[in-house]
């Protein structure tokens, strides 16, 4: 385990609740602190940075009044498609952010500018390149972001992806991809893994911002309906089949690799207000629970799943 000590003993279970563009939100990001996992929101997910600043000042005040949160997290596009990213940064160096997801560019001086107060740097990586640009600007962990996985997702298998991140890299990994279940939290860190990094799941809460159609969709779906294309956003993303259909995307069209080029954001949000991402495991969502609900459950399948690998071990005592 690589945990940095401003996580160490903070957390009831190694999951960050990832920032989901348009659904994560204030209500969503206190629910999981309160219950002991990072909540996390896209800066971009207010319409300017005043409204982000707004954000973090009702997450803060609504931490304030707990004993012992876990800690949040701000997601930053470090990409020269967004405009933002400076008065962004700058508002969470002022408010000392405790953890800056950075997505579409590991640069050295925004890592230097969120070490300067002693905040951490996690970054979102699809491959062994990525990750080792990453970790040459000194970030404190990698989101391995693996195939199956919501959002931006990565085509390699999390056995390889995990494996070839750990040769080089001894800080923070995070695992994203297909985690809706507390065995599936343990077992990313049986691969390697620190933390669970987990997104579709948290879309289907009480607390999130999705439209209840959005919700019912999740519900509907399984791993089949997932597509994984770049036509959406201009980077290789997973959407829901339904919501594609329903906006009007030829399905036949999507399975030819287009050109790979991040759109505008006015352009992105647009689009994702209609197209709706998820992961391949929402074949296992059927309920739409409170974050407090969900969290609950996944500690108790979670130590379930650790009281599964003792009675494993006595099938197979060592030699």
């Amino acid at each position: 385990m690589s945990l940095p000590a401003l996580l160490d003993q903070r957390l009831r279970l190694p999951v960050v609740a990832a920032p989901m563009f348009l659904i994560s939100n204030p209500q969503l990001v206190l629910a999981c602190c309160r219950n002991g996992v990072v909540g996390s929101f896209p800066a971009l997910n207010q319409r300017d940075s005043s409204g982000f600043k707004a954000w973090l000042e009702e997450i803060e005040a609504g931490l304030a009044i707990l004993d012992n949160p876990a800690p949040y997290a701000v997601n930053l596009i470090v990409h020269n498609s967004n405009p933002r990213l400076q008065v962004d940064l700058a508002i969470c160096i002022e408010h000392k952010v405790p953890i800056v997801i950075t997505s579409l560019g590991a640069v050295k001086e925004v890592v230097d500018a969120v070490h300067s107060y002693g905040g951490l740097v996690f970054h979102d990586v699809t491959t062994r390149r990525h990750a080792e640009k990453a970790a040459e600007a000194g970030v404190d962990g990698l989101i391995a972001v693996a195939a199956g996985a919501g959002g931006h997702a990565g085509t390699w298998s999390p056995f390889a992806l995990v494996a070839e991140i750990r040769q080089f890299f001894d800080k923070t990994i995070l695992l994203a991809g297909c985690i809706n279940h507390g065995r599936e939290i343990l077992a990313a860190q049986v691969l390697g893994a620190d933390l669970a990094y987990i997104g579709t799941r948290f879309i289907s809460t009480q607390e999130s911002h999705a439209p209840d159609a959005y919700k019912e969709m999740l519900l509907a779906s399984h791993a089949a309906d997932i597509i994984h294309t770049p036509a959406v956003s201009g980077v290789p993303a997973s959407f829901m089949r339904q919501s594609l259909e329903n906006a009007g995307f030829d399905l036949a069209a999507l399975k030819t690799q287009g050109e790979i080029k991040l759109k505008p954001l006015t352009e992105e949000a647009k689009a994702w207000k209609t197209v709706w991402s998820a992961g391949q495991g929402v074949g296992q969502i059927n309920d739409l629970p409170s974050t407090e609900q969900l969290i609950t459950r996944l500690d108790e399948q979670y130590r379930e799943a650790l009281s599964l690998t003792s009675q494993l071990a006595q099938h197979w005592p060592q030699n």
